[in-house]
């Protein structure tokens, strides 16, 4: 693709200010990690995909099924069956060719999670476990890998940056999973389509502001409740 042609799909983030040419080539040689690719990792493939990150990996063992189309938009109905990792590649590629799409069709566990985390300059966490959450966020605070957080239940949402420039982590808040296995999930209570794409949304923003540079908040936990449509952030 042409110099030109790249500054033109690209023109709208150019002409910010505090991002500018010099941005837009930190977003283009990002490695970004998305653990995920359901209800939240949907919009952050979409948007950091159309934003043009370099090198975007997607974690993804499941298959799309067809009661996940009214959430997760980067599939459609002719990809129920398939996997959810070879979905996501189809629509990067008919989105941004530039992009450079490593899937990683596989469930991250205890033995591979190093492996998968350490060639990455961030990662998101789109999880749906507090299994997966609280491996993700110990494998990058013993890595030093930035993580964008983000969780989503019927109309709730929670989004935080952690472990960047030497903030506090998913443990200074929640020091342990709950131990409750029988946690309500989106499975038994639901989710509004729309909410995962504003919380996942979010979180890419998050993400694009590290690349660049941008402030990003750092010991504070957004919480959304899109019920009573409040906004607030606790500290921790």
């Amino acid at each position: 693709m042409k110099g030109e042609d790249i500054f033109v799909r690209y023109s709208r983030q150019i002409f910010i200010e505090e991002i500018g040419l010099e941005g837009q080539r930190k977003i283009m040689n990002a490695k970004v990690l998305v653990i995920g690719a359901g209800g939240l990792g949907s919009p952050v493939i979409q948007y950091l995909a159309a934003a043009g990150v370099g090198k975007l990996g997607v974690v993804d063992f499941d298959e799309v099924e067809l009661h996940n189309l009214n959430r997760q938009v980067i599939h459609n109905e002719s990809s129920v069956g398939i996997s959810k990792v070879e979905s996501a590649e189809q629509f990067v590629k008919n989105l941004n060719h530039q992009v450079n799409f490593t899937g990683h069709q596989l469930k991250m566990d205890a033995a591979n999670a190093e492996e998968l985390i350490s060639d990455y300059d961030i990662i998101i966490d789109g999880s749906d476990n507090f299994t997966t959450r609280y491996l993700v966020n110990d494998t990058c605070v013993k890595l030093g890998k930035p993580l964008v957080y983000g969780s989503i239940l019927s109309f709730s949402g929670q989004v935080a940056v952690f472990n960047y420039q030497g903030s506090r982590n998913l443990r200074d808040i929640f020091p342990e999973p709950p131990l409750d296995e029988n946690i309500p999930d989106c499975d038994s209570l639901g989710v509004l389509g729309p909410l995962p794409g504003i919380v996942g949304s979010m979180m890419a923003h998050l993400a694009l502001n590290l690349i660049t540079g941008l402030p990003v908040p750092v010991n504070k936990l957004a919480l959304i409740d899109t019920f009573s449509w409040t906004f607030q952030a606790v500290d921790f």
